[in-house]
C-alpha cells in the first residue's frame, strides 16, 4: 500500500494515516531532502531565490505537510503505537535540523544572496526571510568548530526528546488519575457539571459520578464543591501532577527532566556564546535584553501589587467573616472567591452558560470576524476526519475559498490539556500556484452531555476567540514564502497579538447581542446579566495578575539563573520568587512546576513573559476600536492589513506603530484590568 504521508493531499488523509507509515515517510524525506539540497548547491555557482530559496521551500513544504498531521494526532488523539512512532521520528528531525543549520555551503549560498545586488531587489518578504535565515544559522552553530557543532547537535536532538518526555508524562499522571463519588460529595455543583460527572462514570461503567483531572471536571469542583475535603484532593492530585508528592507519587516524574534540561540548555546558550539561555531565548524576540524583560515584569508588579493586596485581604476577610474559615488554603481561594463574585455582583460563569451554547457561539463569532474583515465562514461536512468532535470550515473572501480550519473543541481522554492553534498548510506560492493556509484550532471545553447542546462559560468564549485570534494570523496572511506566512517568523513576544486582541469582543454589549442566546429560547444575555458580567470582569483581576507575573518572573529567572549560584534549586527560586509577587500561597507540596508544558514541552522557555507583553500591544491597540468603533470596518481593515496580513514579513514593533500610529504604551492593559489609578504610583 502506498504511503499516505507520502502522498500529495490538499488536506492530511487521516483515516489513513497508520502509526507504521510514520517513521519510513520521515526517514525518506529527510534523505531526499539532503540529497536535493546538495545537488541544488552543486549545480550552480551563482545563487538566487528561484534556482536555490524556492526548491528548498518546496522541499521543507512537504516533509512539513507530512509531519503536521502526525504531530496533531499525537496531540488529540494518543495511542501507544502512535506515541512510539511520534517518538521514532523526533531524533531523525532533530538531526536534519542541525545538519541544515550547519551546512556551511547552504550559509555561504545564503550569504552570497544577501551581498548580491539582486538581493535589494526582492520584496520585503523574500528579504527578511533571508535575513532571518541568516541569523538562524548563526544560532545552529554554524562557525562553531567542528565538535563544538556535533555537541550543539546531540544537544538539540536530547532536548527534543525531553520535552516530548516532559509532555507525555504530564498527560500520563492527568489521565491516571479519577474519583468515583457519590452526589453527596458533590453538592454545590450546578447540574450541567454533575451530569458531565454522571456520564464520564457511566461511560466508564462505573455507578454515581466520576471526577478526572481534564480541566471541564477539576475546574468545577475547585469552584463550587462544598466539600472541603475533596476540594483538598482534588488540588492535591492536580498540582503534584508528575511530580514525587501526590497520590502517584514519582510515578512519571519530571523533576529530572526539568533539570537535564535547564543543564543542557545552558551548555546550549553558552556554545553558541550566550551567558545564559534567556539572552538565547531573547535573539528572536522583541525585547533585546534580559534587563528589558525583568524591568517590564518588575514595573507591572509594581503598579499592581497594592492592589493585589487589597483583593487578598477582602477576600480573607470575606472567607472569615461570613465562613468562619479563618485561614484560605488553596483549595479553598477559586471556591470562596466564587461565593464573593456571586455576593458583589450576583453572577456566576453558570448563569452565563445557557446564554452560550456552541451552536450559537459559532455563528457570533464568525459574524464579529465578518464585521471586521468582511470575511465569511462556512462549515464543510464531508471530510476525512480523525475523531466525530473534529470539525472543518472555510473562511471565504468575496465567495472564494481563501483558509480552511479544524475546530477541536471538546476534553477528552488521550488529548493533550489546554488550547491552542497549529497550522497544518502555511500559505505560500511556488510555481505560479498558491497553497492556502489551514489550521489546526483545538480547545478542551466542557463536552456535551446526553441530549443537552455544549454550553461555554464566559471563560471558555475568551479562551474560543484567543485561538481564533491565532487562527487569523496565519489565515488571514497575504505573504508568499513560507518563512513569513502567517505566525511563521513573527517574534515569539508579539504572536500572542492577535490572539489577545480577538478577547475583547467577548466583553462588548455590541457583539454579545449575538454571540449569546439561550440554548431554548434563543433569548439573547439579559440586560441585567449583562450588566452584572460587565461589572464583575474585573474582579480580582490583580490577583491573577500577579499569579501571571509569578509564572513569568519564574520561567525568566530560572533561564537566566540557572548555573550561577542564585538559588539551591528550582523549588527555591519559585519560592523567592512567590515571596516577592505572589499574593496566593499554595501548599509546601506542591509541584506545580512539574507540569507547567508551557516552558519545558513547549515554545515558551525564557518567553512565558511574552503573554503580558503581547497584552500590551493588544489591549493598546483595541483602545483604537474603543475610540473609532469596536466594528469600524476601515480600523479593522488597518489592522488586518498592518498586522494579520504582514505576518512576520516586518519587525512588529514597525508593524504596530503602522497600525497605532505610535509605540504602546501599558496605560489601556491597566485600564482594561480595572488596576486602580491610585496603586500604580
Amino acid at each position: 500500500m502506498p504511503n499516505p504521508l507520502l502522498e500529495q493531499h490538499d488536506l492530511p488523509p487521516f483515516s489513513r494515516i497508520s502509526p507504521a507509515d510514520v517513521v519510513p515517510a520521515i526517514r525518506e524525506l529527510i534523505e531526499r531532502n539532503q540529497r536535493a539540497v546538495d545537488a541544488l548547491l552543486a549545480a550552480h555557482d551563482s545563487y538566487d531565490w528561484d534556482n536555490l530559496l524556492q526548491p528548498l521551500e518546496d522541499l521543507e513544504d512537504q516533509l512539513a505537510r507530512a509531519w503536521s498531521p502526525v504531530s496533531h494526532l499525537h496531540s488529540v488523539l494518543d495511542s501507544a503505537p502512535l506515541r512510539e512512532a511520534y517518538h521514532g521520528s523526533l531524533p531523525l528531525l532533530s538531526e536534519y535540523s542541525t545538519w541544515k543549520g550547519q551546512h556551511t555551503g547552504l550559509y555561504e549560498a545564503y550569504r552570497q544572496i544577501a551581498g548580491s545586488e539582486s538581493f535589494h531587489a526582492l520584496d520585503t518578504a523574500r528579504r527578511k526571510a533571508i535575513e532571518n535565515a541568516l541569523r538562524d544559522f548563526r544560532l545552529a552553530g554554524v562557525s562553531l568548530p567542528a565538535a563544538a557543532r556535533r555537541r550543539y547537535g546531540e544537544l538539540q536532538k536530547r532536548l527534543s526528546e525531553l520535552g516530548s518526555q516532559f509532555g507525555e508524562n504530564v498527560l500520563d499522571a492527568t489521565d491516571a488519575w479519577t474519583r468515583q463519588v457519590t452526589a453527596e460529595q458533590l453538592a454545590g455543583l450546578p447540574e450541567t457539571n454533575l451530569a458531565l460527572a454522571r456520564q464520564a462514570a457511566k461511560q466508564q461503567g462505573l455507578d454515581g459520578y466520576l471526577i478526572t483531572l481534564e480541566f471541564p471536571s477539576y475546574h468545577p469542583v475547585q469552584t463550587y464543591c462544598d466539600d472541603r475535603a475533596l476540594r483538598e484532593e482534588v488540588y492535591t492530585a492536580n498540582c503534584t501532577r508528575a511530580s514525587g508528592y501526590g497520590p502517584h507519587a514519582g510515578r512519571w516524574d519530571n523533576t529530572d527532566i526539568i533539570c537535564e534540561t535547564l543543564d543542557l540548555r545552558l551548555e546550549l546558550a553558552k556554545l553558541l556564546g550566550f551567558d545564559n539561555y534567556a539572552e538565547l531565548s531573547l535573539a528572536t524576540k522583541m525585547a533585546d535584553s534580559p534587563a528589558r524583560v525583568m524591568e517590564f515584569l518588575q514595573e507591572l508588579g509594581r503598579q499592581s501589587r497594592l492592589q493585589a493586596e487589597a483583593e487578598w485581604q477582602a477576600l480573607s476577610d470575606y472567607a472569615r467573616e461570613e465562613h468562619g474559615l479563618q485561614e484560605l488554603q488553596a483549595w479553598d481561594v477559586t471556591y470562596y472567591s466564587e461565593k464573593l463574585r456571586q455576593k458583589q455582583y450576583q453572577i456566576s460563569q453558570e448563569e452565563i452558560r445557557p446564554y452560550l451554547p456552541v451552536s450559537r457561539v459559532l455563528p457570533g463569532l464568525f459574524q464579529v470576524v465578518e464585521r471586521l474583515y468582511g470575511v465569511t465562514v462556512r462549515e464543510v461536512t464531508e471530510f476525512d476526519s480523525y475523531h466525530p468532535d473534529a470539525r472543518l470550515f472555510e473562511l471565504l473572501q468575496d465567495g472564494d475559498v481563501i483558509a480552511r480550519f479544524y475546530l477541536d473543541l471538546y476534553a477528552r481522554q488521550h488529548k493533550k490539556g489546554g488550547a491552542w492553534m497549529a497550522d497544518c498548510r502555511t500559505r505560500r506560492q511556488s510555481g505560479g500556484q498558491l497553497q492556502i493556509p489551514v489550521a489546526y484550532m483545538v480547545c478542551n471545553f466542557t463536552p456535551p452531555v446526553g441530549d443537552a447542546p455544549a454550553l461555554l462559560s464566559h471563560a471558555e468564549l475568551t479562551t474560543l476567540f484567543h485561538e481564533f485570534g491565532h487562527g487569523l494570523h496565519h489565515m488571514l496572511t497575504r505573504q508568499t514564502v513560507a518563512a513569513v506566512s502567517g505566525i511563521s517568523g513573527v517574534a515569539w513576544d508579539a504572536v500572542e497579538l492577535p490572539s489577545q486582541f480577538m478577547e475583547n469582543w467577548c466583553w462588548q454589549r455590541e457583539a454579545l447581542a449575538f454571540i449569546s442566546g439561550h440554548h431554548e429560547t434563543g433569548e439573547p444575555l439579559p440586560e441585567a446579566l449583562l450588566e452584572r458580567l460587565l461589572a464583575a470582569r474585573n474582579f480580582n483581576a490583580a490577583i491573577m495578575l500577579a499569579r501571571q507575573l509569578e509564572l513569568a518572573l519564574f520561567d525568566f529567572r530560572l533561564h537566566m539563573e540557572w548555573g550561577t549560584g542564585a538559588f539551591d534549586s528550582v523549588q527555591d527560586l519559585l519560592d523567592r520568587v512567590r515571596s516577592e509577587v505572589a499574593v496566593v500561597l499554595p501548599p509546601a507540596f506542591s509541584r506545580f512546576q512539574n507540569s507547567f508544558s508551557h516552558i519545558f514541552a513547549g515554545g515558551y522557555a525564557a518567553g512565558y513573559y511574552s503573554y503580558k507583553w503581547a497584552e500590551v500591544l493588544s489591549a493598546d491597540a483595541f483602545s483604537r476600536f474603543e475610540e473609532e468603533g469596536i466594528f469600524n470596518r476601515e480600523t479593522g481593515a488597518a489592522f488586518r492589513a498592518n498586522i494579520l496580513e504582514a505576518g512576520g514579513s516586518k519587525e512588529p514593533m514597525d508593524l504596530f506603530v503602522a497600525f497605532r500610529g505610535r509605540e504602546p504604551d501599558t496605560g489601556a492593559l491597566l485600564r482594561h484590568s480595572g488596576i486602580a489609578a491610585s496603586a500604580r504610583t
